[in-house]
This record gives structure tokens, C-alpha cells and sequence, in this order.
């Protein structure tokens, strides 16, 4: 196809591609800095859950940021929200108290940072993210740091993120997982009641319906889902989490992986009925400004590592009706156990490679069928590390090595060593003896 002198999109007209004009708009919307790939949705049926289940998609911000920028950016906004876990403990101290039994039966619930380990092999680290620009989760803890810092490689869920021209061509080769193609708007698949609730709630944050109304209902939630702080860090450009780690390792210059494609994470999207995503639409906005109580919440829990918290706590406090035709297995399953299952798989190859920092969604991690189960299951230690302490704490002797972990101290090399790695990358025998005359000479 052939590129227009006004746009990086190939040229289109009507007929060819109804919303041509659209993407032209589109492109410009990713050229704001720091436009990421993000999903900030609702859990549909648990409402805003899967704020906390990232869909990298630079589209998100790109039109969030392109829609309420000239609206927020000159907004001082604040943070308004309060932890609803405070509000039940002072209401209802026996309902958290069963919240929190459910959650302490969650394999893996508790812990962002793990180790990941197997003899032979550099021990590497799994981090939960919280996709937010939030200044409390972007600090990371001690521990998090010290263990991204000796990381040779950093993977994220999809750097292309990180790389315009291919999330170009993501939406170029499959614009159906975006937006309608056809004649169906967004309007005409919902009733006169819901579509007053969508105008209105858009029309609040200075979006013109018209110009979202070819857009799939799962992007528009991402558009009203968060707190005008958080938009607002977003229009001054402000990277989430997530994004800042690549920075970060791109500066260091540490190798960059991801584990997943755009292409995967919208078609995970686009895969679920389009009734559960008018539904969770609808749901977002009716929160109103619950949405600032729920986002604060999600942030306490996830600075107190309590990933095991979530599920539980949003089943209770955010209940909804989609639960009876199975629209939450439905999610469950596309949106975190599938991709659990094929980010385990991709990571492997960095794992036996070794040190590397796995930094993914905080909603992969715990459970039966979430990230540290399914490395466990691979071969792999995993073991959670207080995010209070750095890796050199714990075992570790005067030079910060962990004898646990299979590390001395080697004079030679001034670094902790473990002897088989040595001995494999200095051709002597891996032994006690020849390790200490290596290093003490």
C-alpha cells in the first residue's frame, strides 16, 4: 500500500478503509512521548481488576493521552482515593477478616520479588509489576533493585512497546482487534440508557464520543478507567512501571527481551465475547468516582506485596452479574491463565541462560496456575525474597555472597562466584581446591 506524505499509515480512502482518518489520528496519538502498550480495563467482571493484568498497548495511551491531554494537562490533578480496605476493617472487621482467609490460601500469594534458581545455573528474579506511574510504585524496593542491577538481561511482556514501527504494523495487519471494520459502531450495540452513561462519562473527560465510536468497547474502558492523577502523569509523559524498567536497561545496557507480541496481547483481548465488553464498559463507568477508592486500594496491596489479596477482595467489594454466564472464568482464562502458560515457556530460555530480572504483570504471579507454580513446575527454586532486604542479606557472608545459593568469595575475579561457573569459563577442574588456587592467585 502506499504511504501518504502526510502519514505514516498507508494511504486510505472510504472505501478501502472506512476509518482511514482514524488511523492517521492514531499515528499522531503515538507519537506523544512515552505512549505505551497498557491495558488499564476493568476485569469486566470484577470491574477494574485487570488494571493490575497489563495488555501493552501504546494504542491505550496513545489515544488517552491524544484525547485528555489539552483537558487534563493543565489540571494540577491530585490523588483523591481511599483504601477501601480501611473502610471494611472499620465496617465490617469480619468480612475482611474472610477476605483475607481466602486470600492466604492463594499458593504464592504474598511476595512481588522471587529467585529463581537451579544448580549450574545464575540465579535470575521475577518481579510483579503494577502497570501505573504512580511515584510509590515506580520506587522500587530494595531488594528489587539490587536484584535488577545484577541482572545481565531484563525481560518485560513485549518490547515492542519500544519499538514504533512494529506496533505500526500490528495495527496495520490485524485493525480488527482495535476497532470496527465494517458498519458496526460502538452505539449501535448498546441500548439508548447505556449509550447516555457512555456519552456522558466521556464527554466528562473531554473526549467527543464521535470520534471513539468506531473504537472496540475494551479500548473506550481503558480511556475512563483511571484517576485524572494518574492521566495526568500520563500527559506530562510520565512512563508506568513496566516502561521504566526497559529504560532503565536500556541505559544500563543490559540485553532487553520481552515474552510476548502486540499482536498477541490484542488478540487475548479481542478473543472474549463482545457482550462481556460492553458490559464491563458500562460497569467502569458506572464506579464514577469509585474508581480513585479502587485504584488506591490496588496500589496498598500491591506496595504490600499482597498479590494473593486481589482476586478475593474485588470478588467481594466489586461484585457483578457477568460471573453467571461465566464471563469471569472466560477472562480468567484468556487474559492470565493462557498467557501464564506461554510466558512460563518463553522465559525459560533466559532462565537457563541466567541472570536475568523477569519483570511481568503482579496478577501472573500468584495461584496454582500463575508464574512461580508453573516455574516450580519447569524445575526451577523459586523462593520469595523480602523486598526489605537486599540480595546480599540472608546467608550471605562479609562479602555479600550466599553460600545457600552456591556463591564464594573469589579474590581474583573481587566478585561472588560460583565454582562450576568459574571453573566452565576458565577450563579448570570444578573443585574446591582448584577454585581457591584460581581465585587466591
Amino acid at each position: 500500500m502506499k504511504l501518504s506524505s502526510q502519514s505514516k499509515f498507508p494511504a486510505a480512502d472510504s472505501k478501502s478503509l472506512p476509518f482511514g482518518r482514524f488511523c492517521d489520528a492514531l499515528w499522531r496519538m503515538i507519537q506523544t512521548p512515552h505512549a505505551t502498550f497498557a491495558d488499564r480495563l476493568a476485569v469486566l467482571t470484577l470491574r477494574l481488576l485487570a488494571m493490575m493484568n497489563v495488555l501493552f498497548a501504546a494504542l491505550f495511551y496513545g489515544a488517552l493521552l491524544f484525547a485528555v491531554s489539552q483537558a487534563q494537562a493543565a489540571e494540577t490533578a491530585t490523588c483523591n482515593g481511599q483504601n477501601l480496605l480501611a473502610e471494611i476493617e472499620h465496617d465490617n472487621p469480619d468480612r475482611l477478616a474472610a477476605i483475607r482467609a481466602e486470600a492466604d490460601a492463594i499458593p504464592n500469594g504474598k511476595g512481588l520479588l522471587w529467585r529463581i534458581s537451579k544448580d549450574g545455573v545464575t540465579d535470575s528474579y521475577l518481579f510483579g509489576t503494577m502497570h501505573m506511574a504512580d511515584p510509590r510504585v515506580i520506587d522500587l524496593p530494595a531488594a528489587a533493585q539490587d536484584a535488577f542491577d545484577t541482572a545481565s538481561t531484563v525481560v518485560i511482556e513485549t518490547t515492542d512497546i519500544l519499538d514504533q514501527a512494529a506496533m505500526m504494523a500490528s495495527m496495520l495487519k490485524n485493525p480488527e482487534l482495535m476497532m470496527f471494520t465494517d458498519d458496526t459502531t460502538l452505539f449501535s450495540l448498546v441500548s439508548d440508557e447505556d449509550r447516555a452513561v457512555i456519552e456522558d462519562a466521556l464527554k466528562s473527560r473531554g473526549i467527543p464520543p464521535a470520534s471513539v465510536v468506531k473504537m472496540k468497547p475494551w479500548m473506550i474502558a481503558s480511556m475512563v478507567a483511571l484517576p485524572a492523577c494518574e492521566l495526568a502523569r500520563k500527559a506530562a509523559g510520565a512512563p508506568v512501571l513496566d516502561i521504566e524498567l526497559a529504560q532503565r536497561a536500556q541505559v544500563d545496557g543490559k540485553l532487553l527481551e520481552g515474552l510476548e507480541t502486540v499482536e498477541d496481547q490484542l488478540g487475548a483481548m479481542a478473543s472474549l465475547p463482545m457482550d462481556f465488553h460492553l458490559r464491563g464498559l458500562v460497569e467502569t463507568i458506572k464506579l464514577g468516582a469509585r474508581i480513585d477508592d479502587v485504584i488506591e486500594t490496588m496500589i496498598v496491596l500491591y506496595l504490600d506485596g499482597d498479590t494473593g489479596m486481589f482476586w478475593p477482595f474485588f470478588r467481594e467489594v466489586l461484585p457483578s452479574e457477568s460471573d453467571r454466564d461465566g464471563g469471569y472464568a472466560a477472562f480468567e482464562e484468556a487474559m492470565v491463565t493462557a498467557r501464564n502458560h506461554t510466558m512460563a515457556a518463553r522465559a525459560d530460555p533466559f532462565l537457563t541462560q541466567g541472570g536475568a530480572f523477569i519483570a511481568v504483570g503482579a496478577l501472573h504471579l500468584p495461584g496454582d496456575k500463575g508464574l512461580v507454580s508453573l516455574l516450580r513446575a519447569n524445575g526451577y527454586i523459586v523462593e520469595a525474597v523480602d523486598n526489605d532486604v537486599p540480595i546480599a542479606g540472608g546467608d550471605a557472608d562479609e562479602h555479600g555472597c550466599r553460600a545457600s545459593a552456591g556463591y564464594s568469595w573469589c579474590a581474583r575475579t573481587a566478585q561472588c562466584e560460583r565454582p562450576w561457573e568459574l571453573a566452565a569459563k576458565h577450563g579448570f577442574e570444578n573443585d574446591a581446591v582448584s577454585f581457591a588456587n584460581f581465585c587466591s592467585q
